[in-house]
């Protein structure tokens, strides 16, 4: 339009009294469209490898996937250029607004050592034809090791019973060995209030630790591993059926427990993490 107005022969006018005449702020009048021309002058090499960990692992982000470049594969590269990489192949997910939560008491679902609190929930699955059904997962607070989990046909106490059980033989190898002071967090369903559950939880020693309503965040850690686990596990997969279902799980399980890193751990595994505290425990024990 300047231009346009001195070619015209009309006496040269400022861009700030254009600007105020035409109602059009200064920096849209300086903006340059930026983004397209910056793409060919990324490092192909990084890109071909993000590109891989994308394709590998679709639900990673910025953080994921710069710490599977750096650890998993040793690549020497700035998390910034990663993010650059990501925002303009568009390989980023927008995050999702937090809304409110009602005025209730804060209580931090992380634990500071192991075995101090376990934490469990209730998810769906499909499991293709004999529809869906109930995964149950008990995780430790401490390290995010998955312990136990059950997936079953209803979600009823028994189910929640076995995928409890597990995980204590997994940790104590008995049903009767969890220490004292061993606390169970989940929510305030029918299942985990259930008489008969109430009951075993108690019979084997641990003590109920109900949140307050309407504030998951307080069993933040399972609902986060179970958020994780529909995005790489469930939601990449079309189950058959239970027992299908069942084989492609416990193998992400395995998977999440000894390879797959955790931002919080410092970008270490959970077994490696517990095994890491268990060896720093008993040093300052002895």
């Amino acid at each position: 339009m300047h231009n346009q107005l001195l070619q015209s022969g009309c006496p040269p006018v400022s861009v700030s009294v254009l600007c105020r005449l035409f109602g059009v702020a200064r920096s849209t009048t300086y903006y340059q469209p930026r983004g397209r021309h910056l793409e060919p002058h990324c490092d192909p090499v990084c890109v071909e490898a993000v590109r891989a960990v994308i394709q590998a692992h679709p639900t990673y982000g910025v953080r994921m996937t710069h710490a599977r470049l750096t650890k998993g594969l040793g690549m020497v590269v700035n998390r910034k250029k990663i993010h650059r990489i990501m925002r303009l192949h568009r390989w980023t997910c927008r995050q999702r607004r937090i809304g409110r939560t009602p005025r209730v008491e804060h209580r931090k679902s992380i634990a500071p050592a192991p075995n101090q609190r376990w934490a469990t929930d209730i998810a769906s699955v499909d499991c293709g034809q004999d529809g869906w059904c109930a995964f149950v997962p008990v995780i430790d607070c401490c390290s995010r090791e998955v312990l136990g989990w059950e997936l079953a046909h209803t979600a009823r106490a028994k189910t929640a019973e076995r995928a409890l059980e597990e995980a204590l033989l997994q940790r104590f190898g008995t049903t009767r060995g969890a220490p004292a002071g061993l606390t169970l967090r989940h929510d305030n369903g029918l299942v985990f209030s259930s008489r008969a559950y109430r009951a075993l939880v108690r019979d084997y020693g641990l003590t109920q630790e109900y949140i307050a309503p309407y504030t998951p965040e307080q069993n933040g850690l399972c609902e986060r591993f179970i958020r994780t686990f529909k995005e790489e596990c469930s939601w990449q997969h079309r189950f058959d059926n239970l027992a299908t279902a069942k084989a492609v799980i416990a193998r992400y399980i395995e998977h999440d427990n000894t390879q797959r890193t955790h931002s919080a751990l410092k970008y270490n595994t959970p077994r490696h993490t517990y095994l890491t505290l268990c060896t720093q425990i008993h040093q300052q024990a002895a």
